[in-house]
């Protein structure tokens, strides 16, 4: 099943985060399908950008969104 998810990207104590779809059975890091937006922590305010018809698509043909790009997406 795919499903939509962050990956870590960037240094030690200084994470950044790609919003990915990708196989439910791979690792965190590991290779991906498509990569759909980004999420910074660090900056003030937070940046986050998602593109939204590409969430709608992958939702549509059944991808299984994480709670944390849930929760993200719903800013």
């Amino acid at each position: 099943m795919t499903t939509v998810r962050l990956t870590r990207m960037g240094r030690k104590k200084k994470p950044f985060y790609r919003i990915v779809v990708t196989d439910s059975r791979k690792r965190r890091d590991s290779g991906w399908i498509e990569s759909i937006g980004y999420y910074n922590p660090l900056t003030e305010p937070e940046t986050i950008k998602i593109d939204m018809d590409r969430l709608n698509y992958w939702k549509s043909v059944g991808a299984k969104v994480s709670d944390r790009v849930a929760k993200i997406a719903g800013k």
